[in-house]
């Protein structure tokens, strides 16, 4: 059970914002919708926020994806990466790279499972997140790899961002919608 309980799913009111987030959601509230929904105005720009973040970047869908899966991975969030896992998988990735994750350190090292934007993506990742200062070897590595500033930014963006998501999943322990899309505890 969650930290605080959810507000219920067939919650209408405020209906701008419900609406917003029904919108897109493709009509269901999830349970971090309804944890943020106690703070309409909060949850009305986590929607833009992270619908923006999540369908307005020119990043690559396979890195959006792998980062939000390591940043679930590091933190704990089983959420997050349950959300996730299946859309790293749409976007082209595959489930030996989401088992790797849980040595995200060696899985950054991989070059047989990850290509070299997939690895400087995890050693960003690792350090954006267990660090918070990243180095100029790891900034280096991933800026030889994206094709321009725009991709650098939004992938250090995606990261912050998701580090955000997770922390406040985790503190208010709010619970996946599905137990174990890919079979994995997180560590």
């Amino acid at each position: 059970m969650p930290r605080i309980p959810y507000l219920p799913e067939e919650l209408s009111e405020p209906a701008e914002v419900v609406s917003a987030i029904r919108r897109r959601r493709g009509g269901a509230l999830s349970h971090l919708d309804r944890m943020l929904l106690y703070s309409p105005p909060y949850a009305l720009g986590w929607n833009h926020f992270l619908g923006a973040v999540r369908g307005g970047l020119s990043l690559p869908a396979r890195l959006r994806e792998l980062a939000i899966c390591g940043v679930a991975v590091l933190n704990q969030a089983e959420y997050e990466f349950d959300q996730h896992a299946p859309l790293f998988l749409q976007a082209g990735g595959s489930q030996a790279q989401l088992e790797a994750l849980h040595d995200l350190e060696q899985a950054a090292q991989n070059a047989r499972l990850f290509d070299a934007q997939e690895r400087a993506t995890l050693r960003l990742t690792f350090e954006m997140t267990r660090a918070v200062r990243v180095g100029d070897e790891t900034f280096r590595a991933v800026q030889s790899v994206l094709p321009d500033a725009t991709q650098v930014v939004e992938l250090v963006g995606v990261i912050a961002a998701y580090n955000m998501v997770s922390r406040f999943l985790v503190a208010l322990e709010i619970n996946p919608e599905q137990t174990s899309f890919a079979g994995l505890e997180l560590p």
